[in-house]
């Protein structure tokens, strides 16, 4: 298997040759992605840099953390790459968990893995609160809109992939900025690929974040509808209609109903001041318990329908 290293480089002149001097010798090749950066992180690579195996790549203009990894993803393929391990290039990912990220695809157990900083309750006692919440918010956005709900911490950029699921992916139409990794999970779902998390640590350098939460969560509520919609769509009325999508169907419709029904004669009543029968109120009420039951049976088919079986395997072999 031959492995290489997708390091975005943005502002990350302090850090990025410490991040590439713990890289270990099972990598085979080391992209570093210059994306614009305006403290010329290619150059100075290319300058200070003693390690062979670094190749670097440039963008004539930016293009965000996602249109970086996308670009060493297309090296990757394109030079017969089996795994790519993205590591930013700010010191906070520790390189030495390289192997550990790998593990998983090497042995046909995952198409994907990403770290998860919520394993242990003692990885998050230094993570600001602010930042806890947010990441516990998206993380739940990221279950419904993606449909991966065994895995937490979705913005979590230290991930490996194999090269064979990426060509399955439409690299070009993946967002390019915060939401890549997000994005990353939805098209993973809709090729049924295996996702798994993998244990570590919190770990924050002297670089500040350029993520603020309060900024991006009106943005990524949007775009998580979008996927949300896009997903269900493709994946109970499209591709397949089974039991999931009947609950589904169902239970929206007899919840619109009963509620509009019993809008309708709750306005009716206080026009004319006129108490609601009892009947009126079971008639209302029924079908909107009734809805409700079937919605939360179709919430609990879709989180028994999570991917189990990599794609890898198969790929793999028709190549």
């Amino acid at each position: 298997m031959r492995i290489a290293v997708a390091i975005p480089c943005y502002k990350v002149t302090q850090h990025v040759l410490g991040v590439i001097k713990k890289i270990g010798p099972e990598v085979t090749v080391i992209y570093a992605v210059d994306d614009a950066c305006p403290e010329e992180s290619g150059a100075f690579i290319e300058a200070h840099n003693t390690d062979p195996r670094v190749r670097v790549l440039y963008h004539l203009h930016n293009q965000g953390v996602g249109g970086a990894v996308v670009t060493a993803y297309k090296e990757a393929v394109a030079n017969g790459i089996d795994i790519v391990v993205k590591i930013d290039g700010d010191g906070q990912m520790n390189p030495a968990l390289l192997p550990l990220f790998v593990r998983p695809l090497l042995d046909g157990r995952a198409d994907y893995s990403k770290g998860n900083r919520f394993y242990r309750p003692e990885s998050v006692q230094d993570m600001p609160p602010v930042r806890l919440f947010g990441n516990a918010a998206l993380s739940f956005m990221t279950k419904l809109s993606c449909g991966y709900w065994n895995i937490m911490d979705p913005t979590n950029g230290y991930t490996a992939v194999r090269t064979s699921v990426l060509s399955e992916l439409p690299l070009d139409k993946l967002e390019k900025r915060y939401f890549f990794e997000s994005d990353m999970l939805f098209r993973l779902y809709t090729v049924r690929a295996v996702v798994k998390d993998v244990p570590m640590d919190a770990v924050y350098a002297d670089e500040e974040s350029n993520l603020r939460i309060g900024k991006v969560l009106p943005e990524f509520l949007r775009k998580h509808c979008s996927r949300l919609w896009r997903r269900y769509v493709y994946s109970y009325l499209v591709r397949d209609f089974n039991v999931g999508s009947l609950y589904s169907l169902s239970g929206a419709f007899l919840v619109l109903s009963g509620s509009l029904y019993g809008a309708v004669h709750w306005i009716s009543g206080f026009i004319h001041s006129e108490a609601a029968t009892s009947g009126t109120v079971m008639l209302a009420a029924l079908p909107i318990l009734v809805g409700i039951q079937c919605l939360i049976a179709f919430l609990h088919h879709d989180v028994s329908s999570v991917p189990t079986e990599p794609i890898s395997a198969w790929l793999d072999k028709s190549a």
